[in-house]
């Protein structure tokens, strides 16, 4: 009866001229946000038991308010190699193509078959379909389980992915055509770039010439789970932590975390999404996806989010 509850309270209908939080109904979780044209996307992972997590749906919207669904983009029968956990998006468009990262199996050790893959599909919305028959990168490196990856497009035109669980962050750059990874400057392939008190869900993006290295910390299913930053002078870092951003709110939500952000360049507004378990949930999949404001001081610190029921109110990106 609780998780009947819960699900009713998820779906409350917004204040008008609002999207309201969550954004959509439904269990999903680290939602990877993307712009493609001048429509606003989110792909997440389906919030379920790891044996029932075998697809990704999508979510789009032409002003944050008004979202469709798109349902199963990313099928596991897309993927041969995959049989569970899939999860935590990350999709990019390349050279007309579209690019769907994401981790499946859950593997333990490197002697399990998993890790993360790569899809591609010519649409937003799909089908996408495993690119590479294997992982893209199936193995531990510096103490990281192979998953929660983020593909990053540095100004300069490199590809590199950030990635990274089990308390470990790496960095790698991608070869262009994204079959692969490739050697850096220096010879390192897997440089590890682990910020204090780093967990998993690692985000980066460029803002004022400065990297902005953002990850979630606590364990994912408890009221803890919450989100740092930091910021360096190049991707590689070094990050040092400056702080939490984004926590429980009692009177909101708790276990916030794993997030991506929107962009809108014509006027430098910039959002944060995230999952959080509603108030009264007591499974830990029972996590939802959420929009709210992120905003900078004068000195290009990332201010403390205040996480609302409303969320945010239109803007469109023509």
């Amino acid at each position: 009866m609780l998780g009947a509850l819960v699900s009713t309270a998820a779906i409350a209908a917004p204040p008008p001229g609002y999207s309201g939080n969550p954004v959509f109904p439904g269990w999903y979780a680290d939602p990877e946000a993307a712009i493609f044209g001048d429509t606003y996307w989110i792909y997440p992972t389906t919030s379920l038991a790891y044996a029932k997590q075998t697809g990704f749906d999508a979510f789009s919207s032409p002003d944050l308010v008004h979202w469709t669904k798109h349902s199963t983009v990313l099928p596991i029968g897309n993927i041969p190699w995959a049989k569970k956990a899939l999860w935590a998006p990350s999709v990019v468009e390349n050279n007309g193509k579209y690019y769907f990262f994401f981790a499946a199996n859950d593997i333990q050790s490197d002697k399990e078959l998993g890790g993360i893959g790569v899809a591609v599909a010519d649409k937003p919305d799909g089908p996408f379909k495993d690119m590479l028959g294997k992982p893209l990168i199936g193995a531990f490196h510096n103490g990281a389980q192979p998953i929660d990856q983020f593909a990053f497009h540095d100004s300069d035109g490199t590809w590199y992915m950030i990635n990274g669980g089990w308390k470990h962050a790496n960095i790698v750059k991608l070869k262009p055509d994204f079959t692969g990874v490739e050697p850096m400057a220096d010879g390192t392939v897997y440089k590890e770039i682990t910020p204090d008190q780093y967990v998993e869900g690692p985000l980066m993006f460029k803002r004022n010439g400065k990297y902005y290295f953002m990850w979630s910390e606590g364990g994912w299913t408890g009221p803890n789970y919450s989100v740092a930053y930091a910021i360096g002078d190049s991707p590689m870092g070094p990050f040092k932590r400056v702080g939490t951003i984004l926590k429980t709110d009692p009177k909101i939500g708790t276990g916030a975390g794993h997030n991506s952000v929107f962009h809108v360049a014509k006027d430098d507004s910039w959002y944060i999404v995230y999952h959080r378990h509603p108030l009264g949930a007591t499974n830990g999949n029972d996590r939802v996806t959420c929009i709210d404001k992120l905003e900078f001081d004068k000195d290009g610190n990332i201010l403390p989010v205040k996480m609302t029921f409303e969320g945010v109110t239109a803007k469109t990106l023509r």
